[in-house]
């Protein structure tokens, strides 16, 4: 049962529901690249049910991953309303003007950015529970990208009081700024830039195709710049005053932001080569993908070395602490995942270097099976200890 009223509740619980969209997304990607669905940019109803009627083993999946991805929906919008509720009660007492003083102000960043999931994961439902949807589906377009914009003008109203109230009245902190939490806002821009791109990937009317690419590539770029602002900054005071133990999750947060501007980089090559004519050039996924890729893995391994070594996942995953903050190591599993599926597709299959559906295809799936699984049994164990309290005689940090 939903904890009814957290203690010391911040605007990063918004991260506990962002999890569950996320790992919805990450187990769709074997329906969207496995499953055929020509005609469509998404697998749909129309392409799985067939599979299913015939039955055997690929039925059993496809029923498998169908449930999955409702049950962590269910999950995701169950924790979205529950979050809006415990901050409705937040906003109402002085901690969120203590809040929205400080270097946390960053926090509410959270929320559009699980609100941006929310959109993605009416996009998929629909697709996948909505009988014939693509027959219908293109004025559905224009709305979306109403939606990301209005989100991402929500984001911007956050930000820029973060920017007025903290940073240009001289009430932002950098001694303790010791982590990289402030990329939560970038994480955000760049969550709006990818759902942006997805419209103006896949309509077919230039005009929604063209507002859509160029809303993506603003936030893409404003998620960009920020990216390097906050990362050069967190780094320097993290080599200056060593890293907080609190914020360690956030080492890992640069890897969903390059996932999304990954995906909106490819969303918007294909749009662009889709209603205006521009050259697809395969080779470039490799370069541009095995580019990020690189990183992503670097930083992921660093900091994993980091957590481990300052007892970060014993203390706050393993044993008894707990912190809001911790969901944030969710995000990066599934942003590795979603990345890998699109990497072997585009990059590999894309270009011929393995053959879709072949040994070699299915090889490369089974480490983003493992991380999958590895990420979701994590996210589980954190709920258990926070927002559905299963777990007894924790302590908050």
């Amino acid at each position: 049962m939903l904890v009814q009223n957290v203690k010391h509740y911040s605007p990063l619980y918004f991260l506990a529901a962002l999890g569950p969209g996320g790992l919805a997304v990450s187990f769709f990607m074997y329906l969207m690249f496995l499953v055929p669905h020509k005609g469509t940019p998404m697998a749909a109803m129309e392409h799985w049910l067939p599979i299913v009627a015939q039955g055997g083993i690929s039925s059993i999946l496809i029923l498998l991953v169908l449930s999955i991805v409702l049950a962590l929906a269910i999950l995701h919008f169950t924790l979205l309303g529950w979050n809006f509720k415990q901050f409705r009660q937040f906003k109402n007492s002085d901690d969120i003007n203590q809040l929205r003083s400080s270097n946390a102000a960053v926090t509410e960043m959270a929320m559009p950015l699980t609100v941006s999931m929310s959109i993605n994961m009416g996009f998929i439902l629909g697709s996948l529970f909505v009988p014939n949807l693509w027959q219908f589906i293109q004025p559905v377009f224009p709305v979306a990208t109403l939606g990301f914009l209005s989100v991402g003008v929500w984001a911007l109203t956050i930000y820029g009081r973060f920017l007025t109230n903290v940073v240009m009245a001289g009430k932002f902190n950098p001694d303790a700024n010791t982590n990289f939490s402030q990329l939560l806002a970038p994480f955000t821009f760049s969550m709006v830039a990818v759902g942006l791109a997805a419209p103006g990937a896949m309509s077919h009317s230039t005009l929604v195709s063209g507002v859509s690419l160029t809303l993506a590539v603003m936030f893409g770029v404003l998620a960009a710049v920020t990216t390097v602002i906050w990362l050069i900054n967190g780094f320097s005071q993290i080599v200056k005053n060593g890293l907080d133990l609190n914020g360690s999750p956030t080492l890992w947060i640069l890897i969903p932001i390059l996932t999304l501007l990954g995906i909106t980089y490819v969303r918007y090559t294909m749009g662009t080569h889709h209603n205006f004519v521009a050259p697809l050039i395969n080779s470039q996924f490799i370069t541009v993908m095995g580019a990020i890729l690189g990183l992503q893995l670097f930083v992921g391994l660093f900091g994993l070395k980091a957590m481990k070594r300052n007892s970060y996942f014993a203390e706050f995953v393993s044993g008894d602490k707990t912190n809001p903050a911790t969901f944030g190591l969710v995000c990066p599993g599934v942003a590795l995942v979603v990345f890998g599926f699109f990497f072997v597709n585009y990059a590999l299959i894309g270009n011929a270097i393995i053959v879709k559906y072949s040994l070699a295809n299915f090889i490369l799936l089974l480490p983003i099976l493992v991380l999958q699984l590895k990420t979701t049994a994590v996210m589980f164990k954190l709920m258990g200890k926070t927002v559905f309290n299963l777990e007894k005689n924790v302590k908050t940090a």
